[in-house]
């Protein structure tokens, strides 16, 4: 764990920020996204990302292993000191603390914002990600039932809640 590095994520980490979320499109119903994006989609959406909402990257001797980041909750300007966070591990690097790493820094960098709490949206049987959230103090607030339709079926969103000091 030692040659990891978390670091604000750079234009050139796109391909393997791409190739991270592409599987977990193609493999999960953890996004439901239900086609690949191109890197052209990624770069519109890395665009989204400034100091206020950060994007960070878990770097392994120069390969990009996972990222975190904050984005906005809702355009509402009430909604302003909440954020969402979302986290992605390589499929060869999970199981490792690197998902904890980064998502431990993305809640000091809110802290640091400002943020009055993040929020997380899990679908049903990512029990990774629940049991991170839950390590890292989030609590579960709601299930919005049969929300996403993908792989044949429908599933259910349980949105975790942080509230930070």
């Amino acid at each position: 764990m030692s040659r990891i590095r978390v670091r604000k994520a750079a234009e050139c980490d796109l391909p393997a920020l791409l190739d991270i979320y592409n599987y977990v499109v193609r493999t999960s119903a953890a996004t439901f996204d239900l086609e690949e994006q191109t890197l052209e989609q990624r770069r519109k959406w890395f665009a989204k990302f400034y100091d206020q909402y950060p994007l960070l990257v878990a770097d392994e001797d120069g390969t990009v292993v996972g990222y975190a980041c904050l984005s906005k909750f809702r355009d509402r300007p009430a909604y302003r000191q909440t954020a969402e966070s979302s986290v992605y591990v390589h499929r060869d690097h999970q199981g490792k603390g690197i998902g904890k790493r980064l998502m431990t820094e993305l809640i000091g960098l809110a802290q640091t914002l400002g943020y009055h709490t993040i929020v997380a949206g899990i679908t049903s049987g990512n029990e990774a990600s629940v049991n991170l959230h839950v390590q890292l103090g989030f609590q579960p607030i709601g299930v919005f039932r049969e929300v996403g339709f993908k792989f044949g079926r429908y599933h259910d969103v349980t949105f975790y809640q942080l509230f930070l000091r």
